[in-house]
Parts: C-alpha cells; structure tokens; sequence
C-alpha cells in the first residue's frame, strides 16, 4: 500500500475507520446504543482481524440519525426502521432521476 492509498481512503464513506470506542464517542451515546442497532440491522459494522467492530462514516451518519430520533422518544426498532425506508427512499429517488436524465437525453425512435 502506497502513502496515495492510505489518502484516499481519507475520503472513503465506507472505509471502516471508527472503533466502537471512538464511534461512541463521537456519537455521545453508549457503545451498546451501537450493538443495539447493530441488532435492529441499521448498519453492520466490519470486525478487524482481532474481532472488533469498525464503523465508517456513513454508518455513523445512520447511528446519528438513530440516535436524534431515539431522543425524541422512538423505540430503537421503529428508528431504524424509518432510517431504512428513508434510505431506501432516497436511492430510489435518485435512481428515478437518472432514468429521468437518461430518458430525454435518448433520441426518440424514427417514426414506421
């Protein structure tokens, strides 16, 4: 590995940079709020050799997105249910506007 790829992965949303520790840290909420919604399958964390749960940034924005509804009184499971389907929502919306780009950038078919 080059010191260009250690950079890159600066930049990496899924590069899993985060111990549990410092995730909980950065989070202000305890490590077993992360197992929990490691239970209610929000995100899954990658172990490194040793075991250890690794987050990256994007799991960090979903647990902080779980966290601000679990303080405004939500159950951990319906969190993260709506992080999901707000996830999902969101891929699909920009999955639809590139058809959409894709569909009036295509030359129409000649006419029989």
């Amino acid at each position: 590995m080059t010191a260009d790829d250690s950079f890159d992965r600066l930049d990496d949303d899924d590069y899993p940079a985060y111990t549990m520790g410092r995730a909980a840290e950065m989070l202000g909420t305890t490590q077993g709020f992360l197992r929990a919604i490691g239970e209610a399958r929000l995100i899954t964390p990658l172990r490194s050799a040793g075991g250890h749960r690794r987050y990256s940034r994007y799991q960090l924005r979903l647990a902080a997105r779980a966290r601000e509804l679990v303080d405004q009184g939500t159950a951990i499971e319906s969190a993260c249910r709506i992080i999901i389907l707000e996830d999902q929502l969101e891929e699909a919306q920009r999955l639809n506007a590139a058809y959409r780009r894709a569909a009036e950038t295509a030359t129409p078919p000649p006419e029989a």
